[in-house]
């Protein structure tokens, strides 16, 4: 690659915390809990069968829904994803998101497989969890709380990434894990987000590419505090 890439630093938000940055970046009083949002309906053709985005609440649709005191937001993509995803028109970086969604790598959650094969592998590195044939076992005591604390059952769910992906493998994870599937919605695709919330984290200066950041609202976990399960 050419252009110089400027990685600025990431804000690190508290796994306790960081669930409140959501709610105070973006907050409309007019959406209320007693808004009744439509059932999770899965999509049409491959957007439904291969990543189970919903067919109501997508990146078409997602600022009709935004601020909601009732609901967390989150966006599953890496920073910087060690996959090849610009071989299937994405980008491996994270090059912006929906105002009001906070950032979850899934991959640090639990081990990704299933990826196009023009993309390779993703991060293979420490999981919360370890999936194998749909089951899902904790590598860590605190990895249920943690995942509780990322993903509050008591709320709706809003889970989006840069193709849907990832957004559909965190639906299966959270579903087979005790999450409610009617409050969870996998609400596509950033790479085709054209709506007036868009966060720019990629900009060009003098043909360099410049990625900031410091202004993602970005979950980090940190495994060397944990505990593993023996």
């Amino acid at each position: 690659m050419k252009n110089k890439i400027v990685l600025i630093a990431i804000v690190i938000v508290s796994l306790f915390v960081g669930g409140l940055g959501g709610y105070f970046i973006f907050h409309d009083k007019d959406l209320e809990e007693d808004n009744t949002l439509p059932k999770p309906v899965v999509s049409e053709g491959l957007r439904g069968e291969q990543f189970g985005i919903d067919k109501n609440i997508n990146e078409e649709t997602i600022d009709n829904y935004l601020g909601r005191s009732d609901s967390v937001y989150r966006d599953m993509r890496m920073l910087k994803d060690p996959g090849n995803y610009e071989a299937i028109g994405g980008d491996s970086y994270l090059s912006g998101f929906v105002r009001g969604f906070e950032v979850v790598p899934l991959p640090y959650l639990v081990n990704v497989s299933g990826l196009p094969e023009e993309v390779g592998n993703t991060y293979t590195g420490t999981s919360l969890f370890t999936e194998q044939n749909g089951k899902y076992t904790a590598n860590y005591e605190e990895s249920m709380t943690i995942l509780e604390s990322i993903f509050p059952k008591d709320k709706n769910i809003f889970l989006m990434c840069g193709g849907g992906g990832y957004a559909g493998m965190t639906k299966t994870m959270l579903v087979a894990l005790g999450w409610d599937e009617d409050k969870i919605y996998n609400v596509g695709a950033y790479w085709s987000y054209d709506g007036e919330n868009k966060v720019e984290v990629k900009s060009t200066y003098n043909n360099d590419v410049y990625y900031n950041f410091s202004i993602v609202p970005y979950y980090n976990i940190d495994f060397t505090t944990l505990h593993e399960v023996n």
